[in-house]
Parts: C-alpha cells; sequence; structure tokens
C-alpha cells in the first residue's frame, strides 16, 4: 500500500513547475514574491511544495521555512502564530550575533502585543482611529481578566492601584496609532533580522490553507501582507484558490456597491506569480500507476533508476511517451523479472482510462482506490485465495464507482444469469442485453464493460465477489469523510433542502468527479431514508442531483427501486415521474410503484402519471 501524504519522488512529472518556482525565488529582482500553488483538493500541491523545497534547500544561504495555518487554527491567533513560527525557524537556523538578538527580542516583543491586541478584541474592545473610548471600562475589565487567567491569576486579587496601571497599559497599546508604529517597526525589524543573519533567502512555505476556516484564511494572508513582504522573502501558499476566494467573498458580503469579483481581485493583487496544476491526462494516469506499482515491485535503487530513465525518455518524446516493457527493460537491463512488470503495466493501462474520468485525473483519490485494490490482493493471500489482480481491478471499478450495479452484478451470478447476459453485452452492446438494459445510456458502464480482460470468460468469479463481499450487504454506504471541499459544500447545499441550495449546488456539479458525484447520491439517499419527518425536501435533493449527471443515471434508479413502500408518500409521486421522463424510464418506473403500493389514494397519483 502507498502513504496517503506528500512525497519528494515526482510521479507527476512535476520537474517543470518545480523548475518555474524555483526560478521566481532566486530571481533578485522579483522579491520579495508570493506564488499561488494552485489546484484541486488532493492534486498533488503538498508534493510539489516538497520537491520544491528539497530543490531550494541545496543553495547555500537560503532558509526554507514550512507552515501549516490548519495545525495552528486552534492554538492562536492565525497572524501571530505564522510569525511567532518563522521567528523561531530563524533562530534554529541561525546562530544570533548581539545585534540579532536584540532584533530578535524586539520581534517578539512586537509579536505579544499583537497577541494583545487579537485578546482584547476577542472580549469586545473595538480598536477605533481614536484608540479606545471612555466608555469601554466594562469591556476593559474583560480584557483584563481574561489576560490574567492566561496568566493564572484572577482580577480579584489584584489591588486597586496595580488594577488601574494594568488597564492604562493596556489601553495605551491598544491605540491604533501606536498599533500601526508597531507594524512599521516590526517590518523593519524583520527586515534587519534578515541582513544580520546573512539570509540569502528566506522561503516560507504554507500549505493546507483551504482546510482552514475562512478567517484563519484571511489572517495568515494579512500577515504575510503587513508583517512579513520585505527583503528576499518569497511565499509559497499551497491552496485552491476557491477557497480563498471564498474566504473573501464570505468576510466583504455586506459591503453595498461591489460589482466586481472580489475573491478574484484580492487573490491576484495578493498572489504574483501564479502556478496551476493540471488535472492528470489518461496517458498521466497510466505513467502514475505504473510508476506507484514498481516502486513496490522494485528494489530502491532500481526505482529510482526507473524513475530518472522515465523522466528522460519523456523529455525526449514529451508529447507522445508511453511506458512499455521495452522501454522498463532499456532502463534496467536483462536482469527484470519480466512476467511482475508486464502485470504492472497492464493493470495500469486497464485502470488509466476509467480512474481518469471518474476521478477527474485526481492521484489522491487514484492512489486510494489502489491501496483498496492492495488490501484486497492481502486477503486473498492470506485466505489462499487464487486470483488475477486484472479481473479483481475491474470488479472493483465497478464496485467503486456503480456500487448498486455491482450488487445486481453478484445477485445475477448468484442466479446464473450474468455470464450469458454479459456474452450478450461484450458482443453486440449493452442494448442487447435484457437485465442490464438500464444503463444503457451510461457511458461509463459502456466504456468499462469493453475494457479488457473479458468477464464472461474469466472463469469462477466466485474469489471475486467473496473479497468484495463487504460492498454487498443490503446499505447504502457513503465515505463523505473523504470528499474534497468542493464535494463537502456541495453535499451540504443539498441537505439545506432549499430550492435556491440545492439549484447552488446543482451549478457546481461539474466541478467534482463522478465518483465524488456517487458519493453525494448516495448520501443524500441515507438522508433521505432516515428522514422521519417524511417531507420532500430530502428526497427531492435526492432526485434532482440524480439526474445533474448521465453517469448517475442507473445508479439513482436502482436506489430509487430499493425505496420501501412505506417511505412513498404521496408527494413524492410527481418527483418520480419527473425522474423516468428525464431518464426515458417513466414506464418502467410507474409498473414498479403499481407493483408496491397499496395505498389507493397513492395508487391513484401513479396511475394519472403521463406515459
Amino acid at each position: 500500500m502507498w502513504k496517503d501524504s506528500e512525497t519528494e519522488i515526482d510521479f507527476l512529472n512535476f520537474d517543470y513547475l518545480v523548475n518555474t518556482i524555483t526560478e521566481v525565488v532566486r530571481n533578485d529582482t522579483l522579491v520579495p514574491s508570493t506564488i499561488g500553488v494552485y489546484g484541486d483538493w488532493g492534486s498533488g500541491k503538498s508534493s510539489l511544495i516538497q520537491m520544491s523545497r528539497k530543490e531550494l534547500e541545496k543553495e547555500e544561504g537560503v532558509v526554507c521555512i514550512s507552515f501549516n495555518g490548519w495545525l495552528f487554527e486552534n492554538y492562536d491567533d492565525a497572524k501571530t502564530a505564522i510569525l511567532g513560527s518563522v521567528l523561531d525557524a530563524i533562530r534554529k537556523n541561525r546562530k544570533l550575533s548581539k545585534t540579532a538578538e536584540k532584533c530578535f527580542k524586539g520581534l517578539m516583543s512586537s509579536i505579544d502585543k499583537f497577541k494583545l491586541i487579537t485578546t482584547g478584541l476577542k472580549v469586545g474592545v473595538s480598536i477605533l482611529s481614536g484608540g479606545i473610548p471612555a466608555s469601554s471600562l466594562l469591556s476593559m475589565e474583560s480584557v483584563v481578566s481574561t489576560i490574567l487567567a492566561t496568566l493564572g491569576l484572577k482580577i480579584e486579587s489584584i489591588d486597586k492601584d496595580t488594577l488601574e496601571k494594568v488597564k492604562n497599559s493596556i489601553t495605551d497599546e491598544l491605540d491604533n496609532s501606536k498599533l500601526r508604529e508597531n507594524i512599521r517597526e516590526f517590518q523593519n525589524e524583520f527586515e534587519n533580522l534578515l541582513e544580520e543573519t546573512k539570509i540569502k533567502r528566506l522561503v516560507v512555505f504554507i500549505d493546507e490553507l483551504d482546510r482552514c476556516n475562512p478567517d484563519t484564511i484571511l489572517n495568515t494572508l494579512e500577515a504575510i501582507r503587513l508583517f512579513l513582504f520585505r527583503g528576499n522573502v518569497s511565499f509559497i501558499i499551497g491552496a485552491d484558490e476557491r477557497q480563498i476566494q471564498y474566504a473573501v467573498k464570505r468576510k466583504f458580503s455586506n459591503i453595498e456597491g461591489i460589482d466586481f469579483d472580489i475573491g478574484k481581485e484580492y487573490l491576484e493583487k495578493l498572489i504574483q506569480y501564479p502556478i496551476k496544476i493540471p488535472r492528470l491526462d489518461g496517458r498521466e494516469m497510466e505513467l502514475y500507476i505504473s510508476c506507484l506499482f514498481f516502486q513496490k515491485l522494485l528494489e530502491a535503487a532500481d526505482f529510482e533508476k526507473l524513475v530518472g530513465g522515465i523522466k528522460k525518455k519523456g523529455k525526449d518524446n514529451l508529447y507522445e511517451f508511453q511506458l512499455d516493457f521495452d522501454k522498463v527493460k532499456d532502463i534496467l537491463g536483462n536482469n527484470c523479472e519480466i512476467e511482475p512488470i508486464k502485470d504492472c503495466l497492464a493493470v495500469a493501462q486497464q485502470l488509466s482510462t476509467v480512474l481518469t474520468n471518474g476521478l477527474y485525473g485526481n492521484p489522491r483519490q487514484c492512489k486510494r482506490f489502489l491501496n483498496s485494490l492492495s488490501m484486497r490482493e492481502s486477503m486473498a493471500k492470506f485466505k489462499e485465495i487464487t486470483i488475477k489482480r486484472n479481473i479483481l481491478a475491474k470488479f472493483m471499478m465497478l464496485e467503486y464507482f456503480r456500487p448498486q450495479l455491482f450488487k445486481v452484478f453478484a445477485k445475477l451470478y448468484e442466479e446464473s444469469k450474468l455470464i450469458k447476459e454479459l456474452e450478450i453485452i461484450e458482443e453486440r452492446g449493452i442494448s442487447e442485453g435484457e437485465i442490464l438494459k438500464e444503463w444503457d445510456k451510461d457511458d461509463w458502464f459502456d466504456i468499462w464493460i469493453k475494457s479488457s480482460p473479458s468477464l464472461h470468460s474469466a472463469g469462477d468469479l466466485r474469489p471475486y465477489f467473496y473479497l468484495t463481499r463487504d460492498a454487498l450487504i443490503n446499505r447504502v454506504v457513503s465515505n463523505a469523510n473523504k470528499l474534497s471541499p468542493q464535494a463537502i459544500e456541495i453535499l451540504n447545499l443539498l441537505k439545506s433542502g432549499t430550492d435556491i441550495e440545492i439549484n447552488n449546488a446543482l451549478k457546481k456539479a461539474n466541478d467534482i468527479s463522478d465518483y465524488e458525484a456517487n458519493e453525494i447520491l448516495k448520501n443524500m439517499f441515507n438522508e433521505f431514508l432516515s428522514d422521519s419527518r417524511g417531507d420532500a425536501s430530502s428526497f427531492k435533493a435526492f432526485i434532482r442531483w440524480g439526474v445533474i449527471k448521465k453517469s448517475l443515471f442507473g445508479e439513482t434508479l436502482s436506489l430509487l427501486m430499493s425505496i420501501p413502500q412505506s417511505k412513498i408518500k404521496l408527494s413524492f409521486i410527481p418527483l418520480f415521474g419527473e425522474f423516468g421522463k428525464s431518464i426515458n424510464q417513466k414506464l418502467k418506473i410507474k409498473n414498479w410503484l403499481l407493483e408496491i403500493i397499496s395505498d389507493n389514494q397513492i395508487r391513484k397519483a401513479i396511475e394519472d402519471l403521463e406515459e
């Protein structure tokens, strides 16, 4: 199996992106600079950042610092957290002279003042242009009480004169004019610290920013803009730019008169050099999967040699490079194991097209699928079950992307009908099959069923159904915790139940992969089944989502036809009709409803549905 984390090994052909980033950082005419590494969730942003850091650390005089805003989110104010992290890293990397030590202490003192201001703001003190008004005495009591509590003291334990001095001191520190002066002082001292420590370049890598709440995102970016954007400093920020834009829009949503995209404008002003990670195409996905397989198959030295050879051969034939056995043999020599390598290449080719389309070329989701495949292979080994990886992979793709159809396959196999049905479909097409005809409009299924290996001639399929039997339990399992931020946002909009939010969710359908769209479908189906109120809101959201993509038609129909009679209300019947009309299956749904419904009023509504 493979660890679901960033890597310094370039499986994704990121060398040109790494070189672009390092070129900007090393250019004296461009600093200070901000570089945005943009990409979808799981696209490889953290890996690209890690590779860039490894490359930059080779240069003498360069200090690289990593800051993960998500890890610090619940510990401190985001501004002071990043400022403190940067200073701590400088001190760790450099022996400070007396002058540098003085700069350092001054900067840390400034951070303490900023923390004080943050504490004051959290308990309700407003910083106005002229400072804090005298009427804020009650709020100041709260500020002092909060600060003393952090020191383990109670406000009642402080004598009156001392308490008055503390209040005056805090009020003075919170004065807005002094705050501006402190910021300028911090900027100058920070630049002096870099000069005194002889840091040629300071590179701050900020990752996981899009996982933070909107306030943390903006506070981190504001700290960069106000305090640290001086001297030979570069910031490399890894994030999904849509999440940052959302944070900006959320903060300024109540400002009237804005007739432009404020999120986009803000980001363009802050990020000078945006670098977008492209989605993997089929050829790149095949190469990525092959490299993952080879990483487990080969010794470390051979694997490193293979990756280097692939990069070299890829540059020689950039647009048409295809990894095959002859190329692998040419790189590794004659001592390579022929059959295992051919098996890796064959399965990578088999998986690439389906995973590219179904997962939008997302490396993280691809790796998760391969980890599931690897676990099933281990189970087979421990159970002493003989299987073929390519057949297991094909079954698992169906289980992963079309779980309801997978259950139909298992039932047909149990009834000895599957092999005959597969033979007809593989030879003449889906529409010629009788039992699986409802998936005729599913392009994914058409590609999958025609891909190698052929299932109808694969022999005994019981081992594969045995290994995947956990997916055959009569329940709909949704992995909502594995969804990207975009998919989670869509799911939450659908769950709201309002027409406006459902429409907003439907507009975002093309932002996510077919796999995530299917996970949302299953989640909404579970939401409907668990809804004890019996209203139509969750059912409506489920139905409307089910027709947003052709890839969802067959799964939605199967889920609909598994609904217990007790859950079908009179108000649902028009929605059944609308769905049937959308996928040209109205008669089938009508006949099924009439078979299971006994309530006369509901039956009348079903019969009144137009053919």
